[in-house]
């Protein structure tokens, strides 16, 4: 896991502030990280943005309130993290752009949103990141894909490096690499719950009460995931050392493996993967 000990970052504005941006900005928040200028928040609503009203060294705003909430936010941040629905980004960037200090490095989490679309609709000056952070954010356990652009300088790539280490792990990939890590990184948190439901299911099944599959189910998950963090072997040899010859895991093994699980995460994750490039074309 990156750490994010003595971190030291610019002035950062959100424009959104989903569960996703309040996961980040959970990381920002952490002892050892330092943001010069502060943070600065937008929301939709009076509610939301009321709810970091007292988070020292965040200022919140609310455009339903006010129509210029989005541009104070902005006004001298040095980076700019567009966190709002993908279908809301064009009209946010119009509203933003001839306000953008030259050298403001946008960082975006809108799914399937191109770099190529960012940089058609804001000034040559302004720098491009894309990034696909997970929902451990808030734990400070991400996966964080991060994809230059055409504008960005490395100092920018390493800056948002620093910036998302503060919340998990960063990988650099191109681009055309992102939409795929999304399907396994960024929906994998939803795949782990999903699989955690159907077990704690069965076990119920079986007799358990919910609270007794809970603690088996939920304790297997993190202690399983406990145990490959710390190991030096793959998850394959992990899975032959509880797997003997011939014994009942092997025969629960191979019923999965039987029921196709691969191909269905083969199909799962393209699925996914289409649904991004229509989100990207839309």
């Amino acid at each position: 896991m990156t750490s994010s000990q003595n971190v030291t970052l610019p002035t950062i504005a959100f424009l959104g502030a989903g569960s996703m941006a309040r996961a980040i900005l959970a990381g920002l928040l952490k002892p050892g990280v330092t943001v010069t200028g502060g943070i600065r928040v937008t929301n939709r609503t009076a509610v939301k943005a009321a709810e970091l009203a007292d988070t020292e060294g965040v200022t919140a705003y609310a455009t339903e309130v006010d129509k210029d909430a989005n541009l104070k936010a902005i006004d001298g941040a040095q980076i700019v993290i567009i966190a709002v629905k993908p279908y809301m980004v064009a009209d946010l960037l119009a509203e933003i752009g001839s306000s953008l200090a030259p050298g403001t490095l946008i960082l975006s989490v809108a799914a399937g949103v191109t770099i190529d679309t960012f940089e058609s609709l804001l000034p040559e000056t302004v720098h491009v990141i894309r990034t696909m952070p997970n929902t451990p954010a808030v734990v400070g356990m991400a996966v964080t894909g991060i994809s230059a652009g055409t504008r960005s300088s490395d100092a920018d790539l390493e800056l948002t490096r620093a910036l998302f280490a503060t919340v998990g792990d960063v990988l650099v990939v191109p681009e055309s690499k992102l939409d795929a890590l999304s399907t396994i990184s960024g929906s994998g948190p939803a795949y782990v719950f999903y699989l955690i439901e159907q077990l704690t299911e069965t076990a119920i099944s079986k007799g358990f009460t919910p609270e007794e599959a809970a603690v088996m189910v939920n304790g297997t998950f993190l202690g399983a995931s406990a145990l490959l963090a710390v190991s030096d072997k793959s998850p394959s040899e992990l899975r032959r050392q509880v797997t003997s010859p011939a014994g009942t895991t092997e025969r629960a093994v191979w019923e999965l493996e039987k029921g196709g699980l691969k191909e269905l995460f083969d199909a799962a994750t393209d699925a996914a993967l289409a649904r991004a490039k229509e989100l990207a074309a839309s």
